[in-house]
C-alpha cells in the first residue's frame, strides 16, 4: 500500500488516518508530495490517451481509437445528455468527460502496483474540484440563462408551494444548493476512497504481521488475510469506477437543474 509501514517488531500497528499523510518526496523543507505528483500525472495520462487515440482517426477504429470513442460516448450520451438534456448538453461535454476521466484515473491509482494511492483519499483534492470547478459552473450558467434574480427565484422559491411554506423551505433550499451540494459531492468520493484504501491496508498489514510475527495456527491466517486483500482489491476497483461515474453524474445533474426553467 502507498502508506504501508512495517508490521515487524512483535506488535501490530494498525493503519489509521495518519497513514494517508505522506511525507514530502524530496525531504524536509520541500512541499511536493506523492498525491500532488499523482494529480499532475493523471492529467498527463488523460491528455496523452486522447491525443494518441485521435492522432490517426479512421472509419474502422483500431482498439485504441475504439477505447477512446467508447469513453467519449459514455461521457457524452450516458452522463451529459441524460442529466443536462438534449438541448443544452453539448457545450458541457468536455467538462463532464474531463471530470469523469480525471476522477477515474485518480481513483484507479489506488490499486495500481507501486503507485497504490488513491489521490482522492485526501479531501482537499475532491473539495477543490467541487468548489473551484463544478460549483461556480452550474451557478454561473444558471444565472446566465435566467438572470441573477430569476435563477435565485428558481432555486429558492419552487413553484406551486404555498407562500407561508417558503419561510421554512427557502432556508433549506439555500443551505442545500448553495452550501451542501458542493461539500457532499466531494465527501462522497473522498469517503469511498479513504475507507476502501484503509480496509485494504488493514488486511495487507494484518497478513504481513501474521506471516512474519505470529506462530503456529495464527501464521496460517496470513493466507486468509491476503486472500481477502485480493478480493477486496477487485471490489475496490468497481467502487472506484462507480464513484467517478457518480461524481460526473451529480455534476451534470447540478448543471441541468440550474438550466431548467422550473424546479
Amino acid at each position: 500500500m502507498g502508506a504501508l509501514v512495517s508490521a515487524a517488531g512483535g506488535e501490530f500497528n494498525p493503519p489509521g488516518a495518519g497513514s494517508f499523510n505522506l511525507p514530502p518526496l524530496f525531504g524536509e523543507g520541500t512541499f511536493v508530495t506523492k498525491p500532488m505528483v499523482l494529480v499532475v500525472l493523471s492529467a498527463v495520462i488523460i491528455a496523452a490517451f486522447f491525443l494518441l487515440a485521435t492522432r490517426k482517426l479512421s472509419v474502422v477504429p483500431g482498439k485504441f481509437q475504439f477505447a477512446a470513442e467508447s469513453v467519449y460516448d459514455f461521457g457524452r450520451n450516458n452522463i451529459a445528455r441524460e442529466q443536462i438534456g438534449s438541448q443544452d448538453f453539448r457545450p458541457f461535454i468536455p467538462l463532464i468527460l474531463g471530470l469523469f476521466t480525471f476522477v477515474l484515473v485518480n481513483n484507479i491509482f489506488g490499486i495500481i502496483p507501486v503507485v497504490q494511492f488513491p489521490t482522492f483519499s485526501h479531501i482537499g483534492f475532491p473539495l477543490a474540484l467541487s468548489l473551484l470547478v463544478v460549483y461556480p459552473v452550474y451557478h454561473i450558467v444558471g444565472m446566465r440563462r435566467h438572470g441573477v434574480g430569476g435563477y435565485l427565484k428558481n432555486q429558492l422559491l419552487p413553484a406551486g408551494v404555498p407562500k407561508p411554506i417558503y419561510l421554512l423551505l427557502t432556508p433549506i433550499e439555500f443551505f442545500q444548493k448553495f452550501l451542501m451540494n458542493p461539500i457532499t459531492l466531494a465527501i462522497r468520493v473522498f469517503a469511498a476512497m479513504f475507507a476502501g484504501h484503509l480496509i485494504l491496508m488493514v488486511f495487507a498489514m494484518g497478513g504481513e504481521y501474521l506471516l512474519l510475527e505470529a506462530g503456529g495456527v495464527l501464521k496460517a491466517g496470513s493466507a486468509v488475510a491476503f486472500a481477502f486483500a485480493i478480493v477486496l482489491t477487485f471490489v475496490e476497483a468497481l467502487i472506484q469506477v462507480i464513484q467517478a461515474y457518480v461524481f460526473a453524474v451529480l455534476s451534470a445533474g447540478y448543471i441541468g437543474a440550474a438550466l431548467a426553467a422550473d424546479h
